[in-house]
């Protein structure tokens, strides 16, 4: 039947019969995963349980533990004592990562390890060597005839290293963010023990560091030590060789460390440009002079006439002559008598004057002389030293090199001389870049197990287990829960669910003989619809009778065939039911027993039957004889009575007789309601196909695999295409609750449940 499907793909159609939008895709499914939550809670609340009860028994039984805490700074502040007395101070800066990581590996080294535990004792302190607790080894220990005849330097030695790894294994040292704070914490049984070993632990380390420090510095003071006297013998040797240097070659040197004959040739160079420049003076003065005289110019002077009275006197006599015959010549004219004495004066005046500027010019002539022989004894000495300093060139270029070395040398002794100097200063300062901003007390409460905290993780264990083995469970839950599962992997239409019936009780006359003709249930639980024609079961046998109708087309009585895919999943249940229900609404109702190997039947109506469908079938006994009667819903019911095993069962279903068998029974009732073998077990139900217009299949809730109904009702092709429908027989109400998400029917179940009660 595809008419669900069809109703299905067009309410997915638009408007136009177009596809619609697609519906919203969740990557996460809460409803499953809320409903999976109400499935197994149970289990997760039991394993909560556990966990926290294991919770419990650990921290009852767990020794507390107790942490105590000291503070170091890494600090450069103390290193500014020895940095202002040394400018060039060689210390170790704590400014980059590397360095405090470093100084963390220090703290956790064994050789602090080892002072810390000289310094408490800790080999003969009991509490602290019984924090291992107990092992085999310590109690098979007087027993090893090894340790009998070790020595009690090997022991201690064993001591020690039990020691220094129950230290390092109980202690923490990180730094504190990004600062230069190391925080340093041991953890004890005892609180007293972990405050003594933290401070410990601190003052090691600063005593370690100090003595590092100091023993550095001691061993490079003894090295500078060492090179200063190599560097001593090496400036005394280097100076010697200059000086023996200097004595071989005559590289006698003066002031300023010039040599002797370096500093006469600047002498006497310095002397050689004075004396050219007196003789260029003398030179001018004397060609100024014989100018003079040679142009016969008396009015030009020189600076000598001017300071020569007799000159200065001719000159004036001159002159006064020179006026006074201006003066005649002007009144009485050039050629008066006492004009012509003046000039002839005049002339005698100048020839005095010139004669006296040739004894002038004289003098300038020897100051000439002077001056040239002078310069010219310079140039000869100049000549002369320069001629030796250019010999001892290559000489010098050697007496240089030696002074390089030796200058050399005296300043590498120098600075190793300041260097010792600073480092004896760095020895005599006990200081280091390391503190104790805060010490260890004894912590008030333990530090470990944190209770509150492993109460929750034991309690967060046990949900993750119990969701584990609760999603394994739903793993392992593969059978049929919901109608959305039988639609989705059958492919069929759900007709319903038939609730599982717990009040099951034998009917009030059972002790009373019955009628072989009359129909007697076993019990209660095979005429429920007919005692709750309200309930939701019969709501199901109802929408099974409807999907029956509708895929009957034909003529006579409807043979609707109740097939399941396993034993004991409820098919005789569920066909009694269905017959009971149409029987009593007014129809003329059979039910067949076609189960020849396992008339269920039977028993559960007519275990009291002497004959039915095998004596029709074999012996020819007439319907009349052989067919059973309910007086209240007016059921007739051909039972199944099997006294013997019966080898051909499939051979009778199908044959003649039971085709003919069953045309006389459509001309006589509406509904032929066939009560079929399962699927899985045997080939009757098959082999009665063709005389059957509609199949229920049942399966049981909660039991039966899909894969299996799937490999029987699909294995062949007629029965599953007279499949109406599946019912869900024998469902857990109370557990189909935790199934139902939102938008299917179990989870509206509550709301529409009211519809089934008959009161």
């Amino acid at each position: 039947m595809r008419v669900p499907d069809q109703l299905s793909f067009q309410q997915a159609q638009g408007p136009f019969g177009q596809a619609g939008d697609d519906p919203e895709i969740t990557l996460i499914d809460f409803d499953a995963i809320l409903a999976m939550i109400r499935r197994q809670w149970l289990i997760m609340a039991a394993m909560i349980v556990v966990f926290a009860a294991l919770g419990f028994a650990y921290l009852s039984t767990t020794v507390p533990q107790f942490t105590a805490y000291t503070s170091l700074i890494m600090d450069r502040g103390n290193s500014g004592v020895i940095s202002d007395m040394t400018e060039n101070q060689s210390r170790v800066t704590v400014d980059d990562e590397a360095t405090i990581l470093s100084q963390l590996e220090i703290i956790k080294s064994d050789s602090v390890a080892d002072a810390v535990i000289d310094k408490l004792n800790l080999t003969q302190n009991e509490a602290f060597m019984g924090v291992s607790g107990f092992s085999i080894g310590k109690l098979l220990g007087p027993l090893n005839i090894a340790n009998w005849f070790r020595s009690e330097e090997d022991v201690a030695e064993d001591n020690k290293t039990i020691a220094r790894t129950i230290l390092l294994s109980n202690m923490a040292v990180a730094r504190s963010g990004q600062s230069y704070v190391i925080n340093l914490g041991y953890t004890s049984p005892s609180a007293q023990l972990s405050s003594d070993i933290a401070n410990a632990y601190a003052s090691t380390y600063l005593l370690d560091k100090f003595n590092a420090r100091f023993e550095s510095t001691r061993r490079a003071s003894e090295w500078l030590e060492q090179r200063l006297a190599e560097l001593k013998q090496q400036v005394m040797d280097s100076d010697l060789a200059v000086q023996k240097f200097r004595r071989d070659n005559g590289l006698i040197a003066a002031k300023d460390g010039l040599l002797v004959n370096e500093q006469q040739l600047s002498e006497l160079n310095s002397s050689l440009i004075v004396a050219q420049a007196d003789t260029a003076r003398a030179q001018a003065k004397y060609n100024r002079i014989q100018t003079i005289v040679n142009e016969r110019r008396s009015d030009a002077l020189v600076t000598d006439a001017l300071v020569n009275s007799i000159s200065a006197n001719l000159r004036d006599k001159y002159l006064t002559a020179s006026r006074k015959q201006a003066e005649i010549s002007q009144k009485f004219g050039e050629n008066h008598v006492q004009a012509a004495r003046l000039r002839g004066e005049m002339e005698q005046y100048e020839q005095q004057m010139f004669d006296e500027l040739g004894r002038i010019a004289e003098s300038y002539q020897s100051e000439l002389d002077v001056a040239r022989a002078k310069q010219k004894s310079l140039e000869e000495n100049v000549a002369s030293l320069t001629s030796v300093s250019a010999m001892a060139g290559e000489t010098q270029v050697q007496l240089r090199e030696l002074e390089r070395s030796a200058d050399s040398y005296k300043n590498l002794y120098q600075t190793f001389l300041a260097r010792y100097q600073e480092a004896m200063q760095q020895q005599s300062f006990p200081v280091t870049e390391a503190r104790v901003i805060t010490q260890a007390t004894p912590p008030l409460k333990p530090s470990k197990p944190n209770k509150p905290m492993l109460m929750v993780l034991f309690a967060f264990f046990g949900l993750m287990v119990g969701a584990s083995i609760g999603g394994f469970r739903e793993f392992r839950d593969r059978f049929f829960r919901t109608g959305d599962q039988v639609r989705d992997q059958l492919g069929l239409e759900y007709l319903g669910l038939a609730p599982l019936i717990t009040d099951v009780r034998a009917p009030a006359n059972s002790s009373e003989p019955a009628h072989p003709n009359v129909i007697r249930p076993l019990n209660n639980a095979y005429r429920y619809c007919v005692d709750h024609p309200l309930s939701q079961f019969a709501e199901t046998l109802r929408s099974a009778k409807i999907a029956a109708d509708l895929s009957f087309s034909g003529e006579g009585a409807k043979v609707i065939g109740v097939v399941s895919a396993l034993p004991g999943e409820g098919k005789t249940t569920v066909s009694a039911n269905l017959a009971g229900l149409l029987a009593m609404q007014g129809a003329r109702t059979l039910l067949l027993d076609a189960d020849l190997r396992n008339p269920g039947a039977t028993r559960a109506l007519g275990q009291h039957a002497e004959r039915g469908i095998l004596e029709t079938l074999t012996n020819n006994e007439p319907l009349d004889q052989t067919l059973m009667f309910d007086p209240q819903t007016r059921l007739a019911f051909l039972p199944a009575v099997v006294r013997r095993r019966v080898p051909h069962s499939s051979d009778l279903l199908a044959s003649p007789v039971m085709g003919r068998v069953m045309d006389t029974l459509r001309r006589n009732f509406d509904y032929i309601i066939v009560d079929l073998p399962p699927l899985g077990a045997v080939v009757d139900a098959r082999a009665i196909s063709p005389m059957l217009d509609s199949i229920v299949m049942v399966v049981k809730w909660g039991e039966t695999s899909p894969a299996v109904v799937r490999n029987t009702l699909f294995s062949d092709a007629e029965l599953h295409a007279k499949c109406v429908g599946v019912i869900l027989n024998k469902v857990d109400m109370e557990k189909m609750k935790l199934y139902g998400q939102h938008g299917s029917n179990e989870y509206y179940h509550s709301q529409f449940s009211s519809y089934y009660h008959e009161k």
